[in-house]
This record gives structure tokens, sequence and C-alpha cells, in this order.
């Protein structure tokens, strides 16, 4: 597992998950209810191990990033089935896995989609990566590169606070359905 770490303000802690079975990327963010603080991210890498211990290394390590960060609630992306249904049975076991060690902890898990990533980061539901990772950066003012797992993690993360704030914004205004 690898890990960038920095300081952050108090606020709502979110774990953002971009589940894979030979990659997970994790990201937190702390929300203070006007922005956005970027506290960490990383990658569990476990390429050369068997299926089922990948599952475990998943659940083990992302329950290891729950405890040392205490995130309030965590967001996952939503299975993208592409022509392989094989890869696609392994990565829903694989955010099974990162969904178990969220839940175990009872952490409030809420669900993404790809497009609704993108939606809430570029405006677009079909957005390409490097415009979402360059959403990310701006975002967070973070400088420098992101892995590429690491950095669709923290957009689930911003996704969710994008989503939950503005859901609270509108309870604010009368409901607003």
């Amino acid at each position: 597992m690898t890990a960038v770490t920095g300081t952050t303000p108090t606020g709502q802690r979110v774990l953002g998950v971009d589940p894979g079975s030979r990659i997970t990327g994790f990201g937190i963010i702390d929300f203070d209810g006007r922005q956005s603080h970027y506290v960490t991210s990383g990658v569990i890498r476990m390429e050369e191990q068997a299926f089922p211990e990948r599952l475990r290394a998943i659940f083990d390590r992302l329950g290891e990033v729950i405890a040392a960060h205490q995130p309030a609630v965590a967001a996952v992306e939503q299975v993208f089935v592409r022509r392989n249904p094989d890869s696609a049975l392994k990565l829903g076991q694989a955010r099974g896995a990162a969904i178990c060690a969220c839940l175990s902890r009872d952490i409030e898990l809420s669900e993404y989609t790809a497009s609704a990533i993108k939606q809430a980061l570029t405006g677009t539901g079909g957005a390409g990566k490097d415009q979402v990772q360059h959403m990310v950066r701006m975002l967070l003012t973070l400088s420098g590169s992101l892995r590429e797992d690491a950095s669709d993690a923290l957009a689930v993360a911003l996704c969710h606070i994008n989503r939950h704030h503005m859901d609270r914004a509108l309870a604010r205004q009368g409901g607003g359905a």
C-alpha cells in the first residue's frame, strides 16, 4: 500500500474507493462545510496474489486505512460492466470486499456510477480520465501527479461531497424536488 498524507482541518471526513481486483485506490477528504481538503490517498496493490487473497487484502488494508483516518462516510464507485464478463465479476467481488470493509466498521456508505462521478466533477458524464484527474487536482489544490487509481478514489469522495452538500442546500431551501 502506498499513500501520500497531509494535514487537514476538522470536518466531515469522506473515504472514496475506486475498487479493482489488482489495484484498489483510496482517497480521504475533509469537508468543512465550504471547502474540501485533501487528507490522504493511495493504492492497495495485490497483483501477484491469488484472487481470494486479493479480496482479503482489500478488506484488511482498507480496514487499516479506516482505522488510521476514521472517515465518517464512504463512497464507492459502482461496477462498470465492460466487454469481459469475467472481469466484471472479479471487479464486483473486489467492490464487495471494499463495501464489507466499510460496513463492518459501521461507516455510512454511498455508491455512485462512473458517469455520475464525472458529471459531478466536470459537468459532463462523458469526461475523460485526464479531465477528471485535472479537476481533482484543481479542487483539492494539489500539485504534482497522483496515481490514476488514487485520483479516481478522490473523485468518488468529491462526488459524494458535492451531492451531499447540494442535497443539504436544497433541503434548506424547502425540499427542492
